[in-house]
């Protein structure tokens, strides 16, 4: 698609900046006063605050251009932390296949960030294959609420969250992927425990939830027993989507230049290496292309079509191309980047990169592995099918013997 800017699109790129601008956070200023002041003036030019949202839901209607643009620019100045479980993942699912009662009671919490959420998918023995999934919800024999019990794991941060959006077995007769069921209930109660996980860089961000017993209102169940499947995967590929950080990206591998720029080498820096400007060029090309593929993406959003099998493409190249980015920050750092703890030595970057680094590990497992996204892109995009090599193998022994 032609990304030329046309002169209303620079005009709102300008209104962008400009109200980024005057309501940046101040010295001393209390930061979470500052942060749901920031969202109500957001909410009052439109929509902003919820970007993504479809203007039924009081979602500004953008065009992909100025989503292109938005992204851009929220990578590059300082906006308030949000977390996206509730915004960008539950609230697509609610929208679609919540019934009116749920949409009036969930939505409008979420959009004003009084309710943290986290999502319950993974579990010790399904990650990757997450329809193999065991937690259990019993109806009760009134059938008026399910009793939940089983364990989710890597639960991003459930430990400061107020509920959670959780896939449930309700039936395992059939198909693994069937009798799967989406319900929603509070993290403050009798039954659930969260032990936290500390991951390779130091951080707790993840945990494992262990639900004993826990009591969850049909009411709290989104659309029918038995499809939480299909709820699921639609919530994946928003997720998916997200996970790409393609304007992070250009902005962190804008931050890399400079810093190389920084590190003498001989009479130069080592930006001037061939060998590492070359490496910088590979990313150039490839973050270019996935740009491409998430305007290709924005212009089918806008169209009235759901994410599809491209979020796939998205989240594999784009968590790679981030791994990439810290991988050749922790080379520019050099020696220097393996001292990381309390006291940092060398470039200011160093720490961080190494850090980062290490975080990044991460980043090509959750949300759907590589592996996963693969098989997905395969048969979906490529149209690919398992090989009956083996199965004709079999059969043509049979029929020599």
């Amino acid at each position: 698609m032609d990304i030329e800017l046309s002169a209303e699109d620079l005009g709102f790129r300008d209104e962008v900046v400009s109200f980024f601008a005057e309501n940046a956070h101040k010295d001393g200023e209390d930061y979470n006063q500052w942060r749901m002041d920031w969202f109500a003036k957001a909410k009052d030019k439109g929509g902003w605050d919820v970007p993504k949202w479809p203007t039924q839901f009081g979602g500004p209607g953008w065009s992909p251009t100025q989503h292109y643009i938005w992204e851009q620019e929220t990578a590059i100045h300082a906006t308030p932390w949000d977390m996206p479980f509730g915004l960008g993942m539950l609230a697509p699912i609610v929208m679609n296949y919540g019934n009116e009662a749920q949409q009036k009671r969930f939505l409008p919490d979420i959009r004003a960030r009084k309710v943290n959420w986290c999502q319950g998918y993974s579990e010790p023995g399904a990650g990757s294959d997450l329809a193999s999934l065991r937690t259990k919800a019993v109806l009760s024999e009134d059938g008026t609420y399910y009793t939940v019990t089983g364990t989710k794991i890597w639960t991003t941060m459930a430990h400061i969250a107020d509920w959670i959006f959780c896939l449930t077995r309700t039936d395992d007769s059939g198909r693994k992927q069937e009798g799967i069921t989406f319900l929603l209930f509070p993290m403050n109660q009798d039954g659930i425990e969260v032990t936290p996980i500390i991951t390779l860089g130091g951080a707790h961000s993840v945990n494992t939830v262990h639900i004993t017993d826990v009591k969850v209102p049909v009411e709290n169940r989104i659309g029918e027993e038995g499809k939480g499947w299909t709820y699921a995967k639609g919530l994946l590929q928003h997720e998916r989507t997200g996970l790409a950080g393609v304007s992070r990206s250009l902005v962190a591998l804008e931050s890399l230049k400079d810093q190389a720029r920084t590190i003498a080498r001989g009479n130069s820096t080592l930006m001037d290496e061939p060998a590492f400007k070359a490496k910088v060029a590979d990313l150039e090309v490839d973050l270019m292309a996935l740009e491409f593929t998430e305007l290709r993406s924005l212009a089918s959003a806008s169209a009235g079509a759901a994410p599809g099998p491209e979020s796939s493409i998205m989240k594999l190249k784009g968590t790679e191309i981030q791994q990439r980015i810290q991988k050749l920050t922790v080379e520019a750092g050099g020696l220097y980047s393996a001292a990381w703890g309390a006291t940092s030595v060398g470039p200011s970057f160093a720490r961080a990169g190494m850090g980062g680094y290490l975080a990044s590990r991460g980043y090509t497992i959750y949300g759907g592995a590589s592996e996963v996204q693969k098989d997905v892109i395969a048969k979906n995009v490529l149209g690919l099918k398992k090989s009956t090599s083996v199965q004709t193998s079999k059969e043509n022994g049979r029929n020599s013997s």
